[in-house]
């Protein structure tokens, strides 16, 4: 121990790519003398956004489609490995989900682009959202300008302009 603080190792430490952390030796061993108990889990940032209402919908609807559809080809394999009657009906329901299942991963790729322009969320610089709201800013811009001379000229009375004498 060197100090008040000491590093606390051993097979309560922490992962090896997290420093260890300096405790007070009070908060170490706490109050009964045996070493104190660390939390379960650390709360992180998250690294990515969380995903919009209607995009995490759509991918929630199409994992479940896509499940679905494992789940009838393998029952489709299994009687036709079998020789059920069941493996006609459940190859063509394995076809039509997965026909279903395509339109479902496309559904989520939509809605996210859909989500996107509606939102204005963009990662490119020359993307056309930007530059939409750049001529939006530009057009209040020269607004503004055009009522404050307004504004400076009607209260001089109106000199300074050309048509008057």
């Amino acid at each position: 121990m060197t100090g008040s603080h000491t590093v606390w190792r051993g097979p309560g430490a922490p992962d090896h790519d997290i420093p260890a952390q300096r405790r007070d030796a009070e908060a170490v061993t706490g109050s009964s003398g045996r070493p104190s108990s660390r939390p379960l889990w650390v709360e992180e940032p998250a690294r990515r956004r969380r995903m919009p209402d209607p995009v995490r919908t759509a991918a929630v609807r199409a994992v479940l489609i896509i499940s679905v559809t494992l789940i009838q080809a393998m029952v489709a394999f299994l009687c036709t490995l079998t020789g059920s009657w069941l493996a006609f009906p459940m190859v063509l329901s394995s076809v039509a989900g997965t026909v279903v299942a395509t339109w479902g991963v496309l559904d989520v790729w939509v809605t996210r682009q859909v989500w996107n322009q509606r939102n204005g969320v963009v990662s490119v610089p020359s993307s056309t959202a930007r530059a939409l709201r750049r001529e939006r800013r530009a057009a209040r811009r020269q607004a503004r300008t055009a009522e404050r001379e307004r504004e400076r000229i009607r209260r001089r009375g109106g000199t300074g302009q050309l048509s008057h004498p």
